[in-house]
């Protein structure tokens, strides 16, 4: 499974994407939501891994371009943020997330997430 991970904090991006390859995921990475939603159409990922506070363009209206693109529009999006609140969740949704998960991340919890979305398990 190609995993697209957008986050623009080195530490996480790092971490999240070592943990995600030691798990057999193949993992390609964007900085900013600008280059998201650009690579979402050349790299064509199985799911995307969107934070929700990014430069230029942050992950709510990234998510909103991804699935505005007829050729993107099916990816899934899993929003990662650390807000927790139940109104992040819905304005994450609202903006086309899939589904929403929290940081700090629990590894097993988000690959539980990426495989009900991508195998429907």
């Amino acid at each position: 499974m190609k995993v697209l991970l957008v986050e623009d904090n080195e530490m996480n991006r790092d971490m999240l994407s070592r943990r995600l390859a030691r798990n057999g995921y193949e993992v390609v990475m964007a900085v900013d939501g600008e280059q998201a939603v650009t690579m979402a159409g050349s790299v064509g990922p199985d799911i995307i891994l969107m934070d929700m506070s990014l430069p230029v363009v942050d992950g709510w209206e990234a998510t909103r371009r991804v699935k505005a693109d007829p050729a993107t529009q099916a990816i899934p999006i899993i929003a990662l943020t650390a807000h927790a609140m139940a109104e992040d969740e819905k304005k994450a949704r609202d903006a086309g997330c899939d589904d929403f998960d929290t940081k700090p991340v629990d590894i097993q919890r988000l690959i539980g997430k990426m495989k009900a979305l991508v195998d429907g398990q």
